[in-house]
């Protein structure tokens, strides 16, 4: 098997400290891009675009708290156990997140956003615009218990 190094393109830097399950669309935070290795040109464009899609580690979950089989989505016992590649926890294998964020604004190397679920310290693996392009078509089917 093959094995790739991901290195951090930048952090999250956000007042929440705690993986709260709830109310990210209220949290404003911002991303600021590793200096050494970017400058600002690596954003140029990006204001064109109203949202982004971040892709990042959950590294404060313990190698041992990864799911490999199946749970109750956010520990509601209400909910069905389901396989942990149909939630989006971040007990994941890999334990990669990706959010889509609203981009608020571009200074420099830094991004400022709202509705991203990541803590700060959070190292950032990769941003890309979103485009409708990329978006699904048709109907998106998810059970009732997601919306809840």
């Amino acid at each position: 098997m093959s094995r790739f190094v991901v290195e951090p393109v930048g952090w999250v830097r956000a007042a929440r400290r705690e993986a709260v399950d709830d109310d990210w669309d209220s949290v404003a935070s911002t991303i600021e891009l590793d200096g050494a290795k970017y400058d600002a040109s690596a954003l140029a464009g990006l204001l064109d675009f109203s949202h982004v899609e971040i892709l990042y580690l959950f590294d404060k979950v313990a190698p041992d708290a990864v799911e490999r089989g199946a749970r109750h989505p956010r520990g509601r016992t209400d909910w069905p156990r389901v396989g942990i590649f149909a939630q989006r926890g971040k007990n994941r294998p890999n334990r990669i997140g990706a959010t889509i964020a609203r981009l608020q604004g571009v200074e420099g190397l830094t991004l400022r956003l709202t509705g991203l679920d990541a803590i700060d310290g959070t190292p950032v693996i990769d941003i890309k615009p979103v485009m409708q392009g990329f978006l699904p078509r048709g109907l998106v089917l998810e059970p009732a218990w997601a919306n809840e």
